[in-house]
């Protein structure tokens, strides 16, 4: 049996959830993420993380949004896509920062749900370690490629059925299915942020 080294993605406020799950999961490489001009706690904690652990344990940052959910998806997504192509398994900490960035982080594993081992949550009280359930967007791949055209601007019913190779009754029961899913906007033939989590 290959055991394949484990990296932890965090979000981070406080140390003790990241260092708890560190103990947990003893992973060999740690992606903190941190907002662009973070505050001087995280900094510290940060810090605190490379000269307490920084021997045995690879820590690095990566700078995403704050509160730009389909931003901060997009960036896990590229971090899940790095460590699994270094063979790595990816257990996920959104315990801390603010909760647009937790929301962020639980999207972009969603993305790539067959990619990421555990999400967890750890709780401030008593550091209990809550599993949270790896989801998908759960779409086809022709509802995909109806919202990548969407996203890429187009706005005619007729047009997407061309290119996604269907017929137009097929197309308008797409989008009523996107749209009840809320992937698309009610009133316009326009994909929602929603929408873009589910294309990454």
């Amino acid at each position: 049996m290959i055991i394949m080294d484990t990296t932890l993605i965090s979000t981070i406020y406080s140390i003790e959830p990241v260092m708890f799950c560190i103990t947990q999961f003893s992973p060999r490489k740690v992606v903190l993420l941190k907002e662009d001009k973070a505050p001087r706690e995280k900094e510290q904690v940060e810090q605190v993380l490379r000269d307490t652990l920084g021997n045995f344990v690879e820590i690095t940052t990566f700078e995403t949004s704050l509160y730009d959910v389909v931003s901060i998806a997009r960036d896990m997504v590229e971090i899940i896509d790095e460590e699994r192509a270094h063979g790595r398994r990816v257990v996920v900490n959104i315990s801390g920062g603010r909760k647009t960035q937790a929301l962020g982080a639980l999207f972009g594993c969603y993305a790539r749900n067959h990619d990421v081992q555990r999400i967890v949550y750890v709780t401030e009280e008593d550091n209990e370690l809550i599993d949270l359930p790896i989801l998908s967007f759960g779409i086809s791949k022709t509802k995909k490629q109806v919202l990548e055209e969407l996203k890429a601007g187009e706005k005619s019913v007729k047009n997407l059925a061309v290119k996604i190779g269907i017929s137009r009754g097929m197309t308008y029961n797409h989008i009523r299915e996107l749209r009840d899913m809320g992937f698309i906007d009610r009133e316009k033939l326009e994909i929602t942020s929603a929408g873009e989590l589910a294309v990454l």
